[in-house]
């Protein structure tokens, strides 16, 4: 599924991090990997993002849900 949401946290270090949106309670966690960004991919608390998610088979670092294809969201 798509859904638009907003970055909770951002562990730039480790190179993850947890998403929100109304689809994924709890939050979706999310590896750098999947951010599509050229060069060093990290993103910010608070930044607006357009990701695909899906339920994990098995909790990752805790959380149900897992992202990829994670888009910044333009300022319009």
């Amino acid at each position: 599924m798509t859904s638009r949401g907003v970055v909770r946290v951002w562990h730039r270090e480790d190179g993850w991090g947890v998403l929100e949106c109304a689809e994924t309670p709890g939050g979706c966690w999310v590896h750098f990997s999947e951010v599509d960004l050229p060069g060093f991919r990290a993103l910010d608390p608070g930044d607006q993002v357009d990701f695909e998610w899906q339920r994990s088979s098995g909790p990752v670092e805790g959380f149900a849900f897992v992202a990829s294809q994670v888009r910044p969201v333009s300022a319009e």
